[in-house]
């Protein structure tokens, strides 16, 4: 489906943004908490960089900055097993410490369903030139079964913590 499609849900709700913060959020509490406080979140005040969450670990000095695009349950794509969301070319600048955090959200529940942390210089590889609206576009299967490209990325909820971690220890060995 192209840009214009149902699966983008910024182009239909005024609220989206609100969504959008709502997820980031969601996010950042479920990692501090789930590792017990030993990962720390800092969130941007003005996202004109693709940063929307900055992650370390208590008594580290490594940080993960991580873009979220954020996809709600009830959306056509998600109820389908799919997913896809578009990243802005004119923010993306792909580095060692920049991964791509796409999250697919239950609204009813307030949870992370699943996620797919992609380092930024690995999304990059797999690109060409963006659409004629100035974006990239991320498309995975949620299907337990699936085989797509971005399966060894894709993540259970309580797997995301720990994935997380994972990052950070690279980044703070190199």
């Amino acid at each position: 489906m192209d840009e214009q499609g149902d699966d983008d849900y910024t182009l239909k709700s005024a609220d989206a943004g609100r969504m959008g913060k709502a997820a980031e959020h969601l996010v950042a509490a479920f990692c501090i908490l789930a590792t017990r406080g030993a990962l720390n979140v800092s969130t941007s005040l003005v996202d004109d960089e693709g940063v929307d969450l900055v992650f370390h670990r208590r008594g580290s000095t490594a940080t993960l900055a991580v873009q979220v695009k954020a996809r709600m349950s009830d959306s056509k794509r998600i109820q389908s097993e799919g997913f896809v969301a578009f990243v802005r070319s004119q923010t993306f600048v792909p580095r060692d410490d920049l991964d791509m955090l796409f999250v697919a959200i239950d609204v009813v529940q307030g949870i992370v369903m699943k996620a797919w942390l992609v380092p930024s210089k690995t999304y990059a590889g797999t690109l060409s030139e963006p659409s004629s609206r100035g974006r990239y576009r991320f498309g995975a299967s949620m299907k337990d079964g699936s085989s797509d490209r971005w399966r060894p990325f894709r993540l259970e909820a309580h797997q995301l913590p720990t994935a997380i971690l994972h990052r950070l220890e690279q980044l703070e060995s190199t």
